[in-house]
């Protein structure tokens, strides 16, 4: 990509005597002013594009951030601020023309290409140049006139790899001091686990003020910073991290001694870039919900769950201009891409120069034989002849179409093209628009495509509108020494699918704006993020309820805040991103614009969206390829100018694909809500309890009895509630002990209850810390921080946030699990979980269990009812299976409306553990797991 800096200069009389102008070499491209509405203009001529690759691909090995050859560099000083992954940094510097003569002072910054920038200031000798950002058309006027005049102007163009050049000098005469700022803004992406931040130092000098400063707040925590000594031993230990719950400052302020290359050298070793890597706290998988200044966004990132199985053709051109270094990475890479591969996967290989070949007509797994023989096959691969794309991708879209109507491919599995090439296409279809159209045509909604362009000669811009008109995304692969190994970190951030299908959506009329919010896909390691503006609903809270397929299940995941809860602590954080809510909404929304503008199908359609470009860029201030900035003073104008093409591109997709929005309603079974009042009631309803350590209430519908009775076992025992064969459910649960004992007594809780269902072969395990959703080799784990619904072969599980979570059976069994939370702090008392089961779940009649049992109601008479000892409990005879056993009235508690007190249960105990109204003894109620059936009593 290339950053051009139009800039227009003229002469200022100082001093009367003395004068300064800013000079650039370069040209203008004419392209846009030419085919700004035309979309043909989006396909060049060869001769261009190769024009254009050259530009970009200039080597500067001299690079220097301030230059000049008689000059003092006060200072230099780079500042990023990040609030809620978006980032504003500022890099300052102050230098003074120490010669005798007048000379030229060079500022260069290169940033990330995905940035924007906001502005630039300059105060030459007192004369302060301020920015602001215009439409495109105020550039090319203002080109005309200095033109016009004489006057000179030019275009920069960058060359890096992950970042662009920002160039301007100065000509100004001795003694004079220049201070330089640059502002950028841009939104932190996550990869692979982590958000990077990058800032490229390269001061070409000692500077005796040399200064990084990184200041990093999320709301909800950091969960890890680290700053990798990216730019040598020499500054080993030199830099300082200070990280508290939310906030974190990174500070790298190296001596002038320490920046010397040697003890006596007066070249300076700070030569690289500077990373800092972090992450966030998450609560749950529902996602982050924050809301600032009248924006919201919405932060995706879920964890714990099976990646989705994958179908891929690898699609590699072995043309002649492959031959060498970038055949040989790109085979290393392959190696190591194909390793990857499991049973569960489905790929093959498709390479093509002016022919195409497969490795194998057909998708096959990915077993240890077939990557061996796929291995083999590309290590033989002898690059010769043309270009043949065209007939390379149809080729891959055939492939994947046939194995879908032959059945094998999963419907929750990811289908995907990934393409690596070098070059334009040469043989057979070459009109790039053509081969555009015709992958389209036959590619199916449920497949991607993923352009790697390797090197300067290819023509990226088509690789990435073929990829985003496919669901997918590009990447240049730069042709050096590290080309295997950008291969495999793009392979890596596509490798392990999560989701499918995902949609975030809002209550109607409480936003508006909303940014792209339906997504193809999720991969591990990655983050969606939807933003918007916030209506005035008059509710305190915003929702977000987010659907989605996993490998096994489907899910609703709702997320919810405070719509006053962020800005006042925002407020009291003195490094915070000012309005990052509102400008985050609109560097979203651009980028978005840009790549939809990328893909207009008529000029009408690419003059209204580059109108809402327009407007949202010169509001919002970002210097984007459809606007410039205009710096100036009272007699002196400078214009910024950034590229046509949308190539910062943070958010690929069209805005049209959002679905209408629909409210999604949470449901729990009627029963799992409180019926019992505050007072004292003598009946819970139909349903059946086991609470606190641990009390069982068993409802006898019949008699509208409650029997209770206590198990007094040990930590970590599994005791069994419902085993049923004929339905395949068991349910059991595991005890945990309190940390201490209390009054010569260690109490025991539930802190697991597991439930299986065997004919799907789903298990559900509800504990205090967790819910795992397990079904095969499948392992799901949800938190306990966010409300979400899932459902999985005939298993539908229910958590509602720090309460409860329900599991309903193949529609006939169900049960609710309540959560209790205590101080973490407490000497004695743990977390644990109550159980709470309808008397109306339809249980087969072979069902048994502590609970089980009692489906088929026994007989049962209490008589001999007498004052107790305790003239507040009566006692009594219960006659049951035969057994007489004397019971007590008291009471127990049902927690499901107040999860503090509870309300009182009035039951008849039954001392000794159950014995006499249980069969056998509670001892022979213990299993060996949590999927465990009861043995035949």
């Amino acid at each position: 990509m290339e950053l051009r800096i139009l800039l227009l200069f003229s002469t200022l009389l100082i001093y009367q005597t003395h004068t300064f102008e800013f000079v650039i070499d370069g040209d203008w491209d004419s392209e846009l002013e030419s085919h700004d509405d035309d979309p043909k203009s989006m396909e060049l001529p060869p001769i261009f594009r190769r024009r254009r690759a050259i530009l970009v691909s200039e080597e500067e090995e001299d690079f220097e951030a301030i230059k000049g050859h008689d000059i003092t560099v006060k200072s230099y000083k780079v500042e990023s601020r990040i609030t809620s992954r978006f980032a504003h940094t500022t890099v300052r510097s102050s230098v003074i023309n120490s010669g005798s003569t007048a000379q030229s002072i060079g500022f260069n910054v290169q940033i990330p290409k995905r940035a924007f920038i906001t502005n630039f200031t300059m105060n030459v000798n007192g004369i302060t140049f301020i920015g602001s950002v215009k439409e495109k058309t105020v550039a090319r006027n203002l080109y005309a006139q200095a033109r016009a005049r004489g006057k000179a102007a030019g275009i920069v163009r960058a060359n890096s790899q992950d970042m662009e050049t920002f160039k301007t000098e100065v000509h100004v005469p001795p003694g004079s001091r220049v201070e330089f700022e640059l502002h950028y803004q841009e939104v932190m992406q996550r990869r692979l686990g982590v958000y990077q931040h990058t800032l490229h130092l390269q001061p070409g000098r000692l500077v005796p003020h040399l200064q990084v400063d990184v200041h990093i707040f999320e709301p909800k925590g950091i969960s890890a910073v680290e700053t990798p000594n990216t730019l040598g031993e020499l500054f080993q230990g030199i830099t300082t991290v200070t990280q508290s719950k939310d906030k974190a400052h990174v500070s790298f302020r190296p001596s002038l001694q320490q920046q010397r290359k040697c003890h006596n050298c007066t070249d300076s070793a700070v030569d690289g870039v500077f990373t800092v890597r972090y992450d966030v706290q998450r609560e749950n998988d529902a996602g982050e919900l924050q809301v600032s200044d009248g924006h919201f966004v919405h932060f995706f990132a879920p964890t714990n769950l099976s990646p989705l199985s994958k179908n891929i053709v690898f699609v590699i051109d072995v043309s002649g201009s492959m031959w060498g270094l970038k055949m040989k990475q790109t085979v290393e890479a392959m190696q190591a891409i194909l390793s990857d591969l499991t049973l569960d996967d489905y790929f093959s290989i498709i390479d093509f120069n002016h022919n195409v070949r497969c490795w194998s007509e057909d998708l096959v797994p990915g077993s240890s034989i077939n990557i061996e023989d796929a291995k083999k096959y590309i290590q033989n691969i002898k690059p010769n002849g043309g270009t043949n794309i065209n007939e390379a991708l149809q080729r891959a879209v055939q492939m994947l179409v046939k194995a879908s109507n032959q059945g094998l491919i999963d419907q929750r599995s990811v289908s995907m093209i990934i393409l690596v090439s070098d070059g334009d296409p040469t043989v057979g279809e070459i009109k790039l628009s053509n081969i555009q159209k015709n992958v389209k045509r036959i590619m199916r909604e449920e497949f991607s495509l993923f352009s790697l362009g390797i090197g300067f000669d290819v023509d990226y811009d088509f690789l990435e509108r073929i990829a985003m008109d496919n669901r997918g995304v590009a990447q240049r692969i730069y042709a050096n020494h590290d080309a295997a190994d950008q291969l495999r970190t793009f392979y890596s951030q596509v490798s392990s699918p999560l989701l499918r299908r995902i949609t975030i959506q809002f209550p109607e009329g409480s936003v508006s704006d909303v940014t792209q919010s339906h997504f193809d896909k999720f991969f591990s390691g990655s983050e969606l993020v939807v933003a918007g503006k916030l209506q005035s609903t008059g509710f305190p809270t915003l929702h977000s309820f987010t659907t989605a397929s996993a490998a096994t299940m489907d899910l609703t995941l709702q997320a919810e805040t405070d719509i006053d809860e962020l800005d006042p602590i925002l407020n009291q954080q003195p490094h915070s991103v000012t309005g990052f809510a509102r400008q985050m909404w609109a560097y979203i929304t651009i980028n978005q614009l840009l790549a939809e503008r990328a893909l207009a199908p008529n000029a009408q359609k690419k003059r209204t969206i580059t109108q809402r470009i327009l407007n949202l860029a010169v509001e919002h201030q970002f210097v984007t390829p459809l606007t410039a900035l205009l710096i100036e003073s009272e007699s002196e104008k400078l214009l910024a100018d950034s590229p046509k093409d949308p190539k910062h591109g943070c958010c690929s997709g069209s805005l049209g694909l959002r679905p209408p929005v629909q409210r999604l309603v949470h449901t729990i079974p009627p029963w799992a809500h409180a019926t019992a009042p505050p007072t004292p009631s003598p009946a819970t309803g139909h349903i059946t309890i086991v609470d606190n350590d641990p009390h069982f209430i068993i409802h006898l519908p019949k008699r509208d009895m409650n029997v209770c009775f206590n198990i007094d076992s040990e930590p970590g025992k599994i005791l069994n509630l419902v085993s049923d064969p004929g339905t395949g459910v068991v349910i059991n649960g595991q005890l945990v002990g309190s940390k201490a004992p209390q009054n010569h007594k260690l109490k025991t809780y539930f802190g697991t209850i597991g439930v299986f269902y065997r004919p799907e072969g789903v298990r559900v395990n509800v504990r205090t810390d967790r819910i795992d959703v397990v079904e095969g080799k499948n392992n799901h784990s949800f938190s306990w921080g966010g409300t979400a619904d899932i459902i999985t072969k005939g298993v539908k599980i229910s958590i509602e946030k720090d309460s409860k979570v329900t599991v309903v059976v193949d529609g006939r069994i169900s049960v609710m699990v309540l959560l209790h939370r205590v101080w973490k702090k407490h000497p004695i008392n743990v977390d644990f979980l109550g159980f709470y089961s309808p008397n109306d779940n339809q249980y087969s009649e072979q069902v048994h269990g502590l609970i089980g049992q009692f489906a088929s109601e026994p007989d049962i008479k209490v008589f001999n009812v007498h004052d107790g000892p305790d003239p507040k409990k009566k006692e009594a005879t219960m006659d049951i299976k035969g057994n007489k056993l004397s019971v007590t009235r008291g009471w127990q508690k049902d927690y499901r409306e107040d999860k503090k007190r509870g309300s009182d249960v009035h039951c008849w105990f039954v001392h000794n553990s159950g014995k006499g109204f249980i069969d056998g003894h509670f001892t022979n109620y213990i299993v060996p797991s949590l999927d465990s059936f009861l043995p035949e009593l």
